[in-house]
């Protein structure tokens, strides 16, 4: 039986950002919590942007898989990485979800009065969201998703990428994908091309650079894409869909500093709380993770949400600590095209290593491994950072 509409337009709880943490906390608690009346508050006319997110089967515990399953636009078992000295695949199941996918559900699952879509927000305090458009919205909780904030307190590079879905006159010949192939020219910090088969004639090519600065020319990137393509024989017929990004990547900072500058409920997840894998800064894992911890909360009040959001996102910083450090070896020790040394030196450990690496598990064992051998960056740039950072 389809909920009733909420009377005057007020809401058990409103979610401020309709991206893919806002998009899955809702999906979640509307087939979890079903007695809560729910709106997801999009600036957009849909939910999600435009985006193709990833991640790895480890990611996301398996009785949380269902969440993501109807979202799930490929599946492989397997990947490759490439770097000057070696090749290597992995075992390590790969999946690809696309926006339009995220969209979708959301438009089927939730009822139609639950989807605000349209107007940006230009406040949330004190039971109350505020449009542009004029419009209020009022709930009993309020929980905050709207991108990063002011990030001014933290030390970060950047991620910045394009990519194109490439459809090929003849077929490409991967049948799994390519997460880093590092070989190709290190520009601009280090650069890797990051290759997603959809189909046989379908191909996702992102160009990716860990860079310090956030400036990026969709035409200069869309250039090197097609002389890679070339490169592999693939013979582009279209460029059905691209997208463009910039992700902090954070090495340190002051947690503190940075949770008090963004105004607004305690109450925070995404990369509003920095609730983001201190690595790639891919928010998915995450998303899911606080998605089921606010559903299984005995009692969802704005005292409680934010009590919970800000110690999960205090223990989230507390344990990326490690994380960050390699950050910090990468954008502050290594010269900026020799980054990649950082990654060809992970990826030379054990697959369950990995596993847990990307899921931001990394046992005391783990770190102590990550750290042996020939040290990606010079010893006297990484024995201070290691000081600072560790």
């Amino acid at each position: 039986m389809p909920k009733k509409a909420p009377a005057k337009n007020h809401y058990d709880l409103a979610i401020a950002g309709g991206g893919l943490t806002g998009g899955l906390i809702a999906l979640t608690l509307n087939n979890l919590r079903p007695e809560l009346s729910i709106a997801l508050i999009e600036a957009n006319d849909h939910f999600g942007g435009h985006h193709i997110w990833s991640f790895f089967e480890s990611d996301v515990e398996p009785e949380d898989q269902w969440l993501l399953e109807p979202l799930i636009s490929r599946k492989w078992d397997s990947y490759d990485v490439h770097f000057p000295k070696y090749s290597r695949n992995l075992s390590n199941g790969y999946y690809s979800i696309e926006s339009k996918n995220l969209d979708k559900e959301l438009k089927e699952k939730l009822p139609a009065h639950a989807l605000k879509t349209g107007s940006r927000i230009t406040k949330i305090k004190n039971g109350l969201v505020k449009l542009d458009s004029g419009n209020e919205i009022a709930a009993e909780t309020l929980l905050d998703v709207r991108g990063g904030g002011n990030i001014s307190d933290l030390e970060y590079g950047w991620q910045k990428f394009c990519g194109q879905m490439l459809r090929l006159k003849k077929p490409h010949g991967l049948d799994r994908p390519i997460i880093m192939d590092a070989t190709v020219d290190q520009i601009d910090g280090y650069r890797f091309i990051y290759c997603l088969p959809f189909t046989a004639t379908e191909i996702f090519v992102e160009d990716t650079y860990y860079s310090d600065t956030k400036d990026i020319d969709p035409e200069v990137v869309s250039k090197r894409i097609t002389e890679y393509a070339a490169r592999q024989d693939w013979d582009i017929e279209e460029i059905n869909y691209s997208e463009t990004g910039q992700l902090p990547v954070i090495y340190g900072g002051n947690f503190k500093a940075f949770w008090k500058s963004n105004k607004g409920p305690d109450a925070r997840a995404g990369t509003r709380a920095a609730l983001i894998q201190p690595i790639t800064s891919y928010t998915l894992p995450m998303a899911v993770r606080t998605a089921m911890l606010i559903a299984a909360m005995p009692e969802i009040t704005q005292e409680s949400l934010d009590k919970k959001m800000r110690n999960l996102a205090t223990k989230h910083w507390k344990n990326g600590k490690f994380y960050r450090m390699l950050c910090a070896f990468m954008f502050k020790g290594a010269d900026p095209d020799k980054r990649y040394k950082t990654l060809e030196h992970t990826y030379t450990k054990d697959e369950k290593l990995l596993a847990r690496f990307y899921a931001g598990k990394s046992t005391i064992a783990d770190q102590a491994r990550l750290l042996t051998g020939k040290p990606p960056i010079p010893i006297s740039r990484a024995i201070p950072l290691l000081m600072k950072y560790r």
